[in-house]
């Protein structure tokens, strides 16, 4: 529904000028292409970026070992096509520092830097229901008013703080996966340890070992660790695809994860057993990656069907590990495949079958605290002269928190999602004008690729602003009812997937009734992409404007 206000208070607050049309936070994938997008509108934009240049999660995480899980033919930006056809990946999955190499060239080419303050944190964000604009304050003293928020502070950024007993006392050196120093951390040499075996900390093991005097993996939850296959670039497919790109980016919005993976073979049950261990051989074997996941229509909602599939990587586990004790240590056998984060990777499970690599199972033997000299457990102690953490992240809204965002009533975002996050499109929330989190919560988000993702999410923003600026609108925001509906529509798409009753940082438990809220949109990307459509045709049905 629109509402248009009248009155003079209103005429008043839109002839009041803000400093910024847009005020962007962040500078990854998405905040480059967000200023990019706003300027190419005709807006005026000011970003914040708390680390010293562009480049977002593939800034901080610079660890050994580094590199995306989605293909580099899809892994870019498709809105412009002599860009794609001008850069050169090497690598089937890029590492990290030629991603950050790409979104460095990115920001070059289309001026966004000297938009940008950089090592400049959002320290508060202050809605003005008088002017209706922002009044955004950072760490460095500097403040302005902007009449939107942009936040593309991604999903998974911050990471979670190692908060181990004594940690304090350790006369060695520390450092994070996700925040690895920008220089030269040594490896070669020393004892290493690292805590943490998730898709980061399972990358950096590969890496650590070949290179460490000794590695110890504390190991808490075994992951499944499915082999990439990378290898040298396929370039004659990629210069086919970069002489057709506008077509290549409208089939990227057709597919369920805005990725090229090999699609479905069918139902489980359509099989025979034989059948069905050749299709899986053929998978882990040649194809490898995030395709495993996406090998029988009914593996993420069958238990019998998705066992096919998680037996078999067990099974792998099995036969590549010599120590047939390490072996069943590493066996992912505490939930279902799919239920969590894949780690893609190289070498991973070889890994454990160097002489120097030891690895602690912590749920036989715990972490009691940090020494001045290592890790003890309750049964061992460990001398290491480096200790890597590798923890995961505050997922969804810890950036947010971050930013200390305040309604006219001194609410954050977050304090109306004790019982789960509430968004409209996974882009607004209720009680917060002119606020849009790019790719939050209640969006594909982390089930898809990212940076195709980022970039519908600021071309919604961009054609919602031009919509406001045509209607002589100056507010935004969903209405109750949108946002309620929304909620449960992606909690309807969300409840028959096994992933739903898993433990796993996309679900949201409330404690009291063990009620669950289902944080992205698992009706796959390109059925949200097409609920956008209509929801634009609709004159942007769901939000209300004054």
């Amino acid at each position: 529904m629109e509402e248009n206000v009248s009155g003079d208070s209103q005429v008043d607050a839109a002839s009041a000028t803000p400093d910024y049309d847009v005020v962007v936070v962040g500078a990854g994938m998405g905040g480059i292409y967000a200023v990019h997008k706003f300027k190419q509108e005709g807006l005026s934009v000011v970003g914040f970026e708390g680390a010293p240049d562009v480049g977002g999660v593939w800034y901080h995480n610079r660890y050994p070992g580094a590199r995306v899980d989605v293909e580099s033919f899809d892994y870019c930006f498709f809105f412009d096509p002599a860009l794609y056809q001008e850069w050169k990946w090497t690598e089937r999955y890029p590492p990290q520092p030629e991603i950050l190499a790409y979104l460095g060239h990115v920001a070059d080419r289309y001026d966004v830097r000297r938009h940008f303050s950089f090592n400049t944190w959002v320290s508060g964000a202050q809605w003005n229901p008088e002017n209706n604009w922002y009044e955004v304050t950072t760490d460095t003293g500097q403040s302005v008013t902007g009449r939107f928020l942009v936040m593309t502070t991604g999903q998974l950024s911050k990471a979670r703080k190692p908060n181990f007993p004594g940690l304090d006392d350790f006369e060695g050196e520390w450092v994070q996966t996700s925040h690895w120093p920008d220089r030269h951390v040594q490896l070669e040499g020393r004892k290493v340890g690292i805590i943490g075996t998730g898709s980061s900390g399972s990358q950096a093991i590969t890496e650590i070992a070949k290179v460490a005097d000794h590695l110890t993996v504390f190991q808490r939850t075994p992951n499944y660790a499915i082999p990439a296959l990378n290898g040298p670039l396929d370039r004659e497919k990629y210069d086919e695809l970069a002489a057709r790109v506008p077509e290549v980016w409208e089939g990227l919005q057709k597919l369920g994860a805005a990725a090229n993976i090999p699609s479905f073979v069918g139902l489980s049950t359509d099989f025979t057993p034989e059948e069905q261990q050749a299709i899986l051989e053929d998978r882990w074997r040649n194809v490898g990656g995030q395709s495993i996941v996406a090998i029988f229509l009914d593996q993420g909602i069958s238990d019998e069907a998705n066992a096919l599939v998680s037996n078999f990587a067990r099974d792998e586990v099995r036969r590549i590990v010599k120590d047939p004790e390490v072996a069943e240590i590493l066996v992912p056998d505490a939930y279902p495949i799919g239920t969590r984060r894949l780690a893609v990777t190289s070498g991973y499970y070889e890994t454990f079958n160097r002489d120097n690599v030891t690895l602690v199972d912590l749920l036989a033997d715990p972490i009691e605290t940090i020494t001045a000299t290592g890790i003890k457990t309750r049964d061992h102690e460990y001398d290491l002269d480096l200790i890597v953490f590798s923890l995961g992240f505050t997922a969804f809204t810890g950036s947010i928190d971050n930013a200390n965002i305040r309604n006219e009533a001194g609410k954050q975002p977050s304090d109306n999602w004790k019982r789960g996050p509430k968004t409209y499109l996974g882009l607004t929330t209720r009680e917060f004008p002119n606020l849009f989190l790019v790719t939050g919560p209640g969006s594909p988000s982390v089930l898809a690729n990212m940076i195709v993702d980022n970039v519908q999410h600021v071309d919604l923003v961009a054609g919602i602003i031009a919509y406001m600026s045509d209607h002589g609108y100056t507010r935004i925001e969903p209405s109750e009812a949108a946002q309620d509906a929304w909620g449960e529509h992606v909690q309807e798409v969300a409840r028959p997937l096994i992933r739903y009753r898993t433990e796993n940082y996309m679900v949201h438990v409330n404690k009291d009734d063990g009620s669950r809220v289902f944080m992205p949109y698992a009706g796959g990307y390109a059925r949200y992409v097409e609920e956008c459509k209509r929801i634009i045709a609709n004159d942007y049905e769901g939000f209300e404007f004054a």
